[in-house]
């Protein structure tokens, strides 16, 4: 995850905190943002304090914790707080405080906060699924973010009680790392609605037998990045999840789980269909055993299959979609984005080994990484060059800059969202 830059000034950004059952979980936010290096000022309501009580705002931020305009008049928090911040996010942001906002209203220091201020405004909501998808809080979601505030998209999931549904709150993480992105100059203004786009993420598992496997180091983290970026910019986001360490569901997506190459074909068919948008992340094998034992292979029994191994082929699924595309099976128009990891030897270095890869691929994109041990895999931030083909015919290379995976994420989706509108 990327920190503020050692010598560079801390970054203020205002946590608000509204009176929510999930107003516990702003806690793990301000711990985030702090261990980040940024200075952090929890502006809770005051039915937010019902639920989590000052002395722990202000032990976690290191800053004095007020909810009232009245409160220390003469340093004008009301405006100071506001005008002072580099960004403002609401976790939880329930159906009242959204409403206030939506109307102008600035009764409490919170909302007046909000009103003052002029840098990046985050919306994180949790609330009933019956709240949230009731017409005056879509009106007051449609309203805010057009008038640029981010209301993010809440998780699915567990509530209050028995009830599971859309309204959650995010993972205090994720809300973190979005808020980095938005301070990278990536904003999340939603104008992805009404596209579909199928992202797969992580390694696939060759068995060899019931309990081995060939795989990789693939964490999936980018391609969760890019689910979640792509979900709270509107689109509707389905993830083809292979093996990935433990990461929480990006809000709003539906994930699909896979083990092998070949089931990870399968489902990249069936939801590429419809798509506007593929993008390959997955760290795909390669090739898989000829034949899987259907019992445990014992080390040292006569004939075991453990010291020499057959191999064949799996699908190049990325080149299959391409060629789908041409056939007419999937939509002439969706944009088929590629991964490739790639090292240099004496031979040629990792682009020069991409450049070579995207013509054989025949994709719209490519993002290329330069990977190792220490890069990449498993690692929380990224980097690389995007590969495109210009109207003339010749491949051009986008630098991706250093960030967290989800930066980087929001730098790839918008250099398909510059092809898209390019081609429109």
């Amino acid at each position: 995850m990327s920190k503020t830059q050692p010598g560079s000034s801390p970054r203020n950004i205002v946590v608000g905190v509204s009176g929510g059952i999930a107003a516990y979980k702003a806690c793990h936010l301000v711990r985030n943002l702090k261990e980040h290096g940024d200075n952090v000022r929890v502006v809770p309501t005051a039915n937010a304090l019902k639920f989590v009580g000052k002395a722990t705002f202000e032990a976690l931020s290191g800053n004095p914790v007020s909810t009232d305009v009245f409160d220390n008049v003469d340093e004008v928090q009301h405006v100071n707080i506001g005008q002072s911040a580099d960004a403002v996010v609401i976790a939880p942001a329930t159906a009242d405080i959204m409403a206030k906002i939506a109307c102008g209203r600035a009764d409490d220091l919170l909302t007046a906060t909000v009103l003052v201020a002029t840098c990046p405004v985050i919306l994180a909501p949790a609330m009933h699924t019956e709240m949230w998808e009731n017409g005056a809080t879509r009106d007051n979601v449609a309203t805010l973010r057009r008038r640029g505030i981010t209301v993010l998209e809440p998780a699915h999931g567990r509530l209050t009680g028995k009830d599971t549904g859309p309204g959650r709150l995010p993972d205090p993480a994720q809300i973190a790392e979005l808020v980095r992105t938005e301070l990278a100059g990536h904003r999340l203004n939603f104008d992805w609605s009404g596209k579909k786009v199928v992202i797969s993420a992580g390694g696939t598992r060759e068995y060899l037998d019931p309990v081995r496997f060939i795989g990789n180091s693939s964490s999936g983290r980018q391609g969760f990045a890019l689910a979640e970026v792509a979900a709270q910019r509107g689109a509707k986001v389905v993830l083809v999840a292979g093996a990935t360490d433990e990461l929480p569901v990006p809000s709003g997506a539906e994930i699909v789980r896979v083990e092998t190459a070949r089931e990870l074909h399968d489902a990249m068919d069936k939801h590429s269909q419809a798509a506007d948008v593929v993008i390959m992340a997955a760290a795909v094998a390669d090739y898989r055993p000829a034949d899987a034992a259907e019992s445990k292979l014992k080390k040292g029994s006569s004939g075991t299959a453990l010291s020499t191994l057959e191999m064949v082929e799996n699908p190049d699924i990325l080149k299959g979609l391409v060629e789908k595309r041409e056939a007419g099976q999937i939509k002439s128009q969706c944009l088929l984005v590629g991964f490739a990891a790639e090292t240099g030897d004496q031979s040629g270095s990792a682009l020069e080994y991409a450049l070579e890869k995207f013509r054989r691929k025949g994709c719209d994109l490519l993002m290329v990484n330069e990977v190792g041990r220490g890069k990449v895999f498993g690692q929380l931030d990224n980097s690389g060059w995007v590969l495109s083909e210009t109207a003339a015919g010749e491949v051009e290379s986008t630098v991706v800059e250093p960030g967290s995976k989800q930066v980087v994420a929001a730098q790839i989706l918008d250099c398909v969202d510059g092809l898209a509108r390019a081609r429109n």
